[in-house]
């Protein structure tokens, strides 16, 4: 027998990790390189207040198999969250989010009841079954076909704060074929709403699925089975002679020079591009073409007794429409959505929340100071909430260029790149700028690179 191919996996966020536990498991030899001194990507945690909680990414969707499948694999419980009933804050009141498909309402009564949309707004709604199959003719943004089908308030109010909370982006550029495919084939059935009884909505339980002590332990359980190299940068990727891969990594005064037999690029859209120019310049041109957008998350620890408004708020939190001009576009209260974060945060007599603000396109988010991004989002929560304690202990986490965004057409330019790197043997990519930004479809796309890799 030969020896074990030797694989480079770049990047050690939870694609690239995947990717390199499959891989290893399969008999590579494997070693992951990371530009940072941490694993995990956009997945971390930190001690806000003495408690260990999310920063980044909080929970992952329960539907798919494919994160609990592996959280369960490594060994680690997974948790539900014990309340899910997010509001929309919206003229001028913390208003119920009605039973929905991503925003597209599927209950009339509950809609009406919001008192999210006017009374022309609702006639928009009511009208939909009056509508004929609409057949999508190759991609359409998720805002036009609903703007279409429903009425451009649905789009504002409705769609446009989930859209903004998972993608960051705009529901009017956002492709509707890679981020609410459903929306789509319903469409192209009849009327959405005649359909609403088959249709699985956003808030039903249990949609999503997190880790007692935080999302955090899904990668650092994965790292720790994994040799991976901190700090180390790779600056460029060519073809070695005689086959295989050189990677020139670290200082420009001092490169190193790691060699592969395959190569799995599992970080973002514009170091893939620039990784991928000399080997393969035509997935490099299709993969540079993939926009970001920046965020931010500002976690707070209040004291119990100081945060009374939202402790008895029966909500596990509330989003924003761009249309109301706010600076946040949502605030989680994660000790009323995690029963671990209320636990761990109990024994301090504190609780834990939220916020987050930036979107496609607005790089406030990103020029402000901590102390501005603080200032707001305490601002709006007392406007939303009547919360108007000073935290015990505040953390800002900036993701800069944190977020793929899935513009009308991505899934054509994904298949475009990956038919091109087809033609260089032992060379695949994965990660949230391909094939989805939630985690099991991150974790999917690391499945599908070690396929591609064969």
């Amino acid at each position: 027998m030969g020896s074990p191919r030797r694989t480079v996996v770049v990047g050690a966020g939870i694609a690239g990790l995947t990717a390199a536990h499959d891989l290893a498991a399969a008999g590579d030899e494997v070693v992951v390189l990371e530009a940072t001194g941490e694993v995990g990507g956009k997945i971390r945690r930190t001690e806000v207040a003495g408690t260990v909680v999310d920063v980044g990414a909080e929970a992952m969707l329960n539907r798919r198999p494919e994160g609990v499948d592996l959280a369960r694999e490594l060994g680690l419980e997974v948790e539900h969250p014990a309340l899910a009933a997010s509001r929309i804050w919206t003229r001028g009141a913390l208003r119920p989010l009605p039973r929905s498909l991503m925003g597209v309402p599927l209950d009339l009564d509950q809609l009406a009841s919001s008192g999210v949309l006017s009374e022309e707004g609702l006639a928009r709604v009511r009208a939909e079954p009056s509508l004929g199959p609409e057949e999508v003719r190759g991609d359409v943004s998720v805002g036009d076909l609903v703007d279409r089908r429903f009425g451009p308030e649905v789009t504002d109010r409705l769609v446009e704060p989930l859209l903004g909370g998972v993608y960051a982006g705009r529901a009017r550029e956002i492709s509707a074929r890679a981020a609410v495919p459903q929306l789509v084939a319903y469409a192209a059935r009849g009327s959405i709403l005649e359909q609403a009884a088959a249709v699985p909505t956003t808030y039903d339980a249990p949609v999503f699925a997190g880790l007692p002590g935080g999302m955090g332990r899904l990668p650092e359980a994965l790292a720790a089975r994994l040799p991976v190299r901190l700090g180390v940068t790779v600056r460029a990727l060519a073809h070695r002679a005689g086959g295989g891969f050189a990677l020139t990594c670290g200082a420009t005064t001092a490169p190193e020079l790691v060699e592969a037999d395959a190569v799995v690029l599992a970080t973002p859209a514009a170091p893939t591009a620039r990784l991928l120019g000399e080997v393969a310049p035509v997935a490099a041109a299709e993969v540079a073409g993939i926009e970001t957008a920046s965020v931010v998350v500002v976690t707070f620890a209040f004291r119990v007794a100081d945060a009374a408004p939202v402790v008895d708020a029966g909500s596990s939190g509330f989003l924003v429409p761009p249309v109301e001009g706010r600076r946040i576009k949502a605030s989680t209260f994660s000790f009323a959505k995690w029963d671990w974060v209320r636990a761990a945060g109990a024994e301090q007599g504190l609780v834990h929340l939220r916020t987050s603000l930036g979107r496609h396109g607005d790089e406030v988010a990103l020029q402000a100071t901590d102390e501005e991004l603080v200032a707001w989002s305490l601002v709006e929560l007392a406007e939303a909430t009547g919360l108007t304690a000073r935290p015990v202990d505040v953390h800002v986490q900036r993701w800069g260029g944190g977020l793929p965004q899935y513009a009308v057409g991505h899934l054509d330019r994904v298949a475009r790149a990956r038919a091109a790197l087809d033609a260089v043997p032992g060379l695949a990519v994965c990660g949230a700028s391909y094939d989805g930004v939630g985690i099991p479809a991150v974790i999917a796309s690391a499945h599908r690179a070690v396929r591609d890799l064969g």
